[in-house]
């Protein structure tokens, strides 16, 4: 077994803490303390983080001061800082941080980059940039996968009012032909510009989508019209400009840039266009303040240390095996699903950084919904399903969209739910209600079992100011910094993602017996049969 952090007195603390607690209720920590919010909670820089309603306590607390220390977060940090090659199993930096240093310190390739950026934004808002026919671009359309996708896509909908209202801004990540079709089934080739995101431009569903695209738009403007209507977010000038794209018109990023990190680099282009590029620098600033915040702040005030404290807490000591992330802004609708690929990816692992297995759990499972679109699906669940998932609501005080009587009520119900995961009911309060509601005894009996609620369910809010730029790269460095504090903690190697490459593997094996190119050998017998059913599937539609 590799050597964990668990061989440490602090993690021996953390344990014995948990086994003490493990009967403690919720209701009974906040009917003991009513000064539990104020020691429980964190405000810095317009973000409030309340996690008086996990199952903590000063001692905890205390304890993972002492982790922090006993992982070596600080020295990690540093060697991060430094540009060292913290990602041991590619030999990489790690320093998706630079991207965002607004001082005279930043690196020149980074501000050569948003450099050309600004002026592509600038051009193409402006109408300086023009299709092959003339006419001014309209629409854009994101082909990317991962990282290329997810963060780009999920930032241009949260920054939904401050999108630039003359260019609309899509996105197609998935191999399946519906995604690019139906893009493209209202789309016009004159006024549609590609952008191309792939650092190697060889990533197959991303290319397989570029090329279809490709042949959309040349068959209504022939192949000249490819220079006018496509850029490229890459490093492999050679296959860009092989592609048909200019290499002046192609944007680079670096080796040091891991995909799920990569928003604030030249894959952010489509955020720029979208919003514009004054406000893509101040998702920018966001991030690097955040970034401030967490190289100087202690373990017990720092807000990434705390979030990675909450779920190791909860994943190695209480046993819960996933976590809802539950949004209560439509606009952050899709930041469950980016977390999903920031923490799945890079902590779901069993291997150390020393190649060795990891004798704890890791990553827990990340899912969630907006609210209040989940409280009429899986919020049952939540409350009287017997299962321990921890909630972390987010929320904002002032409404990025203005209605009448809408955000007041969106509010009520996200505090709401988290005081009745926090509280609970018991049979005799359900007993009350429905005496109280007039009900006969035989029917009170019959129905206050069913209105019992165990409670004890742990949950964090994080509370914004408003869900502007700044506000927004706050909180996506707040998980970047997260995740990588977990990864420390567990020794494991945030930043690699090897389990991604064998089923593209594999399935560069199966490609040519689906096509019919090879014959079907060497399978197991379920995987034999499902292609064989999909050839004689294709085969009697060729033959009708």
């Amino acid at each position: 077994m590799t050597s964990s952090i668990q061989a440490s007195n602090a993690w021996r603390k953390l344990a014995e803490l948990a086994e003490n607690q493990r009967n403690l209720h919720l209701r009974d920590l906040f009917n003991a303390d009513a000064q539990r919010f104020a020691d429980f909670s964190l405000a810095h820089d317009g973000l409030l983080l309340d996690y008086s309603k996990q199952r903590l306590s000063r001692e905890t607390l205390a304890a993972w001061c002492d982790l922090w220390q006993s992982a070596d977060v600080p020295g990690w940090i540093a060697r991060m800082r430094a540009g060292e090659h913290i990602n041991g199993s590619e030999d990489r930096a790690v320093l998706h941080i630079a991207l965002r240093e607004r001082s005279s310190e930043a690196r020149p390739e980074v501000r050569e980059v948003l450099g050309r950026m600004r002026d592509f934004c600038a051009a193409v808002q402006g109408g300086a940039w023009l299709g092959a026919s003339g006419e001014r671009i309209t629409d854009i359309v994101n082909i990317g996968i991962g990282g290329s996708d997810l963060g780009p896509r999920m930032i241009t909908q949260a920054l939904a009012a401050q999108c630039q209202p003359a260019l609309r801004v899509r996105y197609v990540a998935n191999l399946d032909a519906a995604d690019l079709a139906t893009t493209l089934a209202d789309l016009q080739p004159q006024r549609t510009l590609f952008v191309v995101a792939s650092k190697t431009f060889t990533t197959q569903e991303t290319m397989t989508n570029a090329r279809s695209a490709r042949a959309w738009l040349v068959a209504a403007l022939g192949e000249a019209a490819v220079a006018r209507h496509f850029v490229a977010v890459s490093t492999n000038l050679a296959e860009v400009a092989k592609f048909g794209i200019d290499p002046t018109n192609t944007f680079a990023f670096w080796d040091w840039v891991g995909g799920r990190f990569s928003l604030w680099s030249a894959i952010g282009l489509p955020i720029a266009l979208a919003v514009g590029f004054a406000n893509f620098e101040r998702l920018l600033d966001g991030a690097h303040a955040m970034d401030r915040h967490f190289f100087s702040a202690p373990p017990e005030r720092n807000l990434p240390g705390i979030l990675a404290l909450i779920d190791i807490w909860n994943i190695d000591f209480l046993g819960a095996g996933n976590r809802a992330v539950l949004p209560y802004s439509q606009s952050l609708a899709l930041l469950p699903r980016y977390l999903q690929q920031l923490e799945m990816e890079s902590n779901g692992k069993r291997v150390g950084r020393d190649g060795q297995p990891v004798s704890c759990a890791t990553a827990p499972v990340v899912w969630g919904e907006a609210g209040t679109n989940g409280q009429h699906a899986f919020y049952q669940l939540i409350h009287q399903g017997g299962r321990l998932i921890p909630c972390e609501f987010i929320a904002l005080k002032e409404a990025d969209f203005s209605l009448p009587g809408h955000h007041a009520m969106l509010l009520a119900n996200c505090f709401a739910q988290s005081e009745a995961l926090m509280r609970g009911k018991t049979l005799q309060e359900a007993r009350d209600e429905l005496h109280s509601a007039g009900l006969a005894a035989d029917k009170v009996a019959q129905l206050a079992p069913f209105k019992v609620f165990p409670g004890n369910q742990p949950s964090t809010t994080l509370l914004l100011d408003r869900l502007d730029p700044c506000a927004l790269g706050q909180l996506i460095a707040l998980y970047e910094h997260k995740t990588f504090v977990q990864g420390i903690v567990w020794g494991i190697n945030s930043f690699d993602q090897w389990g991604v490459e064998y089923g593209k593997q594999l399935a560069a094996r199966l490609l040519p017996m689906l096509e019919g190119a090879q014959p079907i050998t060497a399978l197991d017998s379920s995987t034999a049969a499902l292609i064989g059913a999909c050839r004689q599937a294709k085969n009697a539609a060729g033959s009708s």
